[in-house]
């Protein structure tokens, strides 16, 4: 039997699910508030130039083409670039180290760079190759609504494998000596907005997940790949509503019935939320459902560069660490303060896609990690804007100022605004107490028939593994569906 099912937000979790649901035959409407889909999967676009506001980097490209797949978008929808060298890292002292796909250039690098540490890398990357396949079978492929599930023998003893007590950068200690290489498999925590000296070791997979199944870029950038998604909603006939807001869900008992959209009330057969899930509750009037106190991930100051020229000679994606790594993480974690030597990132797209400006021309992002919250009114703080412009033109990109079309910066506080929790770019916080069961699941507890996919929702942040939660969410409603099917026939 067809269903109504109506989807609060269009960000990649709101469409993912909408796809999957409306393959499945049921009436699926999809709401979003702002005039485009896509989320934080956005472009800046600025005379002729456009650069990904958000995501740049393409990780475990086999779930997101897997995903894709599922839900009748092909391959060739897709130009997907992989990446050999898939970056360098720049250290204060001068040294400077690539990561490659390729194992047998690595083992040169690492023996060129720190010598001696090659068998640590063999072993990591050896013990990791297990742990991966556990882990993503374990934990990325299943959902812990009913937390029963979760706390099994078996999954137990996978978190013990996985060293999942202990911190990224604690468990790296086992592998590499050097503090520098430490940093330079700890740092993808920053992936996700989580502290590396507080994250989770089962997060170091995705430093080895780098090496094992490639880093990519998708052609004409990563935000294209909502536009993708929206021909084929179009396509499937989801109805699809921008410029247009849910405010509220009416419950009676544990059932939401209907959704207050603008001024109207619609009903529907169940409902899901693809907002910031803890700003989003909150919004919808729905504190009560959940009343954790949840702990927000890393902030981004982020800076635009339209230029004049290209740099050929800078790698596509960049890490310059600051002189103490643990320091920044302290300031952005811990004191919350705006960081005085903070590592920072950049992404350097035109030298492979010259779709992103005029002729000659070039975009040039940088991504600084910040504390979340608005305690910091990042308006005033131009100075650290134009500090690490200096930064970034003396330690990477020489005359880079005289090469300065147009700049536009994003805060915390613009994500605020935006409402992402607490200014927090990536969801919740990967840490130990908000990962797993622990995240809040795909179904909203307490309720009979309300859902969430998203960044903040498990299995986590990031493109594809927010592709998965929407996949196990709507597995989840399709199934409540089904039995409640059952229990009407039986009645």
């Amino acid at each position: 039997m067809k269903k109504h099912i109506l989807i609060a937000g269009g960000g990649i979790g709101g469409m993912i699910s909408a796809l999957y649901l409306k393959k499945a035959g049921h009436d699926v409407t999809l709401v979003e508030k702002n005039e485009r889909l896509g989320g934080r999967l956005a472009f800046v676009r600025e005379k002729g130039y456009k650069v990904d506001e958000g995501p740049t980097i393409v990780l475990l490209p086999d779930m997101l083409k897997g995903i894709l797949h599922e839900v009748g978008i092909d391959d060739s929808s897709l130009d997907l670039l992989q990446l050999d060298p898939l970056y360098t890292i720049q250290y204060q002292d001068g040294t400077s180290y690539t990561k490659y796909s390729d194992a047998l250039r690595q083992l040169d690098e690492i023996r060129r760079v720190f010598p001696k540490e090659d068998q640590g890398f063999l072993r990591f990357m050896e013990e990791m190759t297990d742990r991966f396949q556990e882990g993503q079978q374990a934990f990325l492929e299943k959902s812990f609504h009913e937390k029963r599930t979760f706390f099994t023998k078996a999954n137990i003893k996978i978190l013990m494998k996985l060293k999942a007590y202990r911190t990224v950068q604690s468990a790296l200690k086992k592998y590499f000596s050097d503090e520098r290489l430490r940093d330079a498999y700890a740092l993808q925590t920053l992936y996700v907005g989580g502290n590396p000296y507080e994250a989770s070791a089962i997060y170091s997979l995705v430093s080895y997940s780098e090496h094992a199944h490639g880093i990519y870029y998708l052609k004409g950038g990563y935000a294209s790949l909502a536009d993708i998604l929206e021909g084929q909603l179009i396509k499937m006939g989801v109805h699809v509503r921008k410029n247009e807001e849910v405010t509220q869900l009416v419950f009676e008992g544990k059932r939401a019935v209907k959704a207050k959209v603008n001024d109207e009330y619609e009903t529907a057969d169940a409902f899901v939320i693809n907002g910031d899930y803890p700003a989003a509750l909150k919004q919808l009037g729905l504190d009560e459902q959940d009343r954790r106190k949840y702990v927000p991930s890393s902030g981004c100051v982020m800076v635009y560069l339209g230029l004049n020229k290209m740099y050929h000679e800078a790698p596509v994606h960049q890490f310059f660490m600051g002189e103490h790594f643990d320091q920044h993480m302290k300031e952005v974690f811990q004191t919350k303060t705006i960081p005085q030597d903070p590592s920072f990132y950049t992404f350097n797209p035109s030298i492979i896609d010259p779709s992103l400006a005029p002729e000659g021309c070039s975009v040039l992002y940088m991504l600084v990690p910040v504390p979340s919250g608005d305690h910091i009114n990042w308006e005033e703080e131009t100075e650290f804007v134009e500090k690490m412009v200096d930064v970034l033109e003396k330690r990477g990109f020489p005359r880079l100022r005289e090469s300065i079309v147009w700049k536009k910066v994003r805060t915390p506080n613009d994500s605020l605004r935006e409402g992402l929790f607490e200014g927090g770019s990536f969801g919740l916080a990967p840490n130990l107490y908000q990962s797993g069961v622990f995240r809040p699941q795909v179904k909203v507890s307490e309720t009979d028939n309300l859902y969430a996919a998203g960044a903040s929702i498990h299995p986590g942040g990031g493109v594809p593994i927010v592709m998965q939660s929407a996949k196990l969410m709507a597995s989840v409603l399709l199934k409540d569906l089904n039995d409640r099917k059952e229990v009407k026939r039986s009645g």
